[in-house]
């Protein structure tokens, strides 16, 4: 029987020609499987309210046509709620932009680079607030201004500097993590002909500058650059990528929350060691044995979701696939702050269609019932990833320098499809598992 190949999409995320070694993407737009703009256009009525699980059966089929990705994921985040009207959404999107504006603004009057289309990959100031006068620092705040040479020693602060001690201990935090930001935007996506430009460069800093100032909890931390990309590439405006990352964040930030003994993703690693002790009993003793038990080898595929290990194009692929299952049509009133939003949402009754599949499992075996959230889908994608290669790394790992160069070698061969398939399989069978 033939079979439509589909039509690659790489195109619409163009490679910078000298960059040979993309790997390239295994997601084919396919007509009647990939969510179309005019199948997209159609599952919206005449008020906007939005057919939901038809949308989410579509993506499952064949993910999202690149033209409409950004406006689909808005609703796959939790952004705007599928049983709203154009007009509600409109005036939500207004509200957020006005928002961010005023936010971008208070940030800007605490560091006047903050929306000028520039950013900086050197400290600014000290731990104790003191501006830096370092050549390098000042010709990054003043590049029109040329090196301006320090009164003193290269880094040191200086007694008649002109800018004012810095006092507050948050601001001196988050303007402690601005060159950090710096560093990373100009490391991240960088194959890709869009960050050529250096304003998209500088939309990125300001876009997670800000969410390091808003989010006092947990600030800025390294990843966080690659997940707050693609919202850049996908949707025009700064201020609705800024929301799309805010949400993803959502449900990300407990990874990136450190204290003094722990790291968020901890939780994570411990989930997925739990799992496969269960699901893998003889590769769960296999990497204790050789040192990996903390399963930290895993860190980076839950910290950034797998862009390491996907194309730019498949790991977009790979990301709505997840968010699809794992849909919840409650989610924009749980991110909502407001008293009545869980009136609200009680009283908008939701068909079990319009959950995700993943979500509707979970819903099945009781886990949304426990006082713990139940475990999120990139958990068993990692174990997953685990499973298929217990043969190779139960023969070859002898340290965790083979275990690390065993799932490298996945990198750019993984189908974003199947891995999810995969991971709902081993989800169904741990759920059966732990509960008999």
């Amino acid at each position: 029987m033939w079979r439509d190949p589909g039509v690659p999409a790489d195109s619409f995320y163009e490679t910078r020609p000298e960059c040979t070694d993309v790997p390239k993407s295994r997601f084919r737009i396919k007509a009647g499987k990939t969510l179309s703009e005019r199948r997209w256009r159609a599952a919206f009525s005449p008020e906007g309210y939005l057919d939901i699980g038809r949308t989410l059966s579509r993506i499952h089929r064949g993910g999202i046509h690149p033209s409409i990705r950004g406006e689909v994921w808005e609703f796959l985040l939790g952004c705007y709620e599928p049983t709203s009207t154009f007009e509600e959404r409109e005036e939500i999107r207004q509200r957020r932009r006005t928002q961010y504006a005023e936010w971008k603004e208070e940030c800007r009057q605490l560091f006047p680079l903050v929306g000028s289309g520039r950013f900086i990959t050197a400290p600014v100031v000290t731990d104790d607030g003191v501006p830096v006068q370092d050549p390098l620092v000042l010709l990054e705040n003043n590049p029109e201004n040329g090196v301006i040479v320090p009164p003193q020693e290269v880094g040191a602060p200086s007694p008649n500097n002109t800018a004012k001690k810095v006092t507050d201990k948050k601001v001196i935090q988050w303007m402690l993590t601005l060159h950090q930001i710096g560093l990373d935007v100009i490391r991240t996506d960088r194959t890709l002909v869009f960050y050529e430009k250096k304003e998209n460069l500088s939309k990125l800093w300001d876009i997670l500058a800000v969410y390091a100032r808003i989010d006092n909890d947990v600030g800025y931390g390294q990843g966080m650059s690659d997940l707050c990309s693609p919202m850049i590439i996908l949707l025009d405006d700064e201020a609705d990528s800024f929301w799309c990352f805010e949400r993803l964040m959502r449900r990300l930030r407990g990874n990136f929350r450190c204290t003094n003994n722990s790291v968020g993703v901890e939780t994570q690693l411990n989930n997925l060691a739990s799992i496969t002790q269960v699901i893998d009993p003889k590769l769960h003793q296999h990497i204790e044995h050789i040192g990996g038990g903390d399963y930290l080898f895993a860190f980076r595929m839950l910290m950034v979701l797998f862009r390491r290990e996907f194309s730019f194009c498949d790991s977009l692929y790979l990301w709505e696939m997840m968010w699809a299952l794992e849909y919840d049509p409650n989610m924009f009133w749980m991110y909502e702050d407001s008293e009545e939003t869980a009136e609200e949402s009680k009283a908008r009754l939701k068909s079990i269609r319009h959950y995700g599949k993943f979500e509707r499992e979970n819903m099945r075996n009781g886990a949304k019932n426990t006082e713990e959230p139940p475990l999120p889908i990139s958990i068993f994608l990692v174990a997953s990833v685990l499973k298929e290669k217990s043969a190779t790394l139960l023969q070859q790992a002898r340290g965790l320098d083979d275990v690390v160069k065993i799932l490298n070698d996945t990198n750019g061969n993984l189908d974003a499809k199947k891995a999810c398939m995969a991971a709902l399989k081993l989800h169904k069978k741990y759920m059966k598992k732990v509960q008999h």
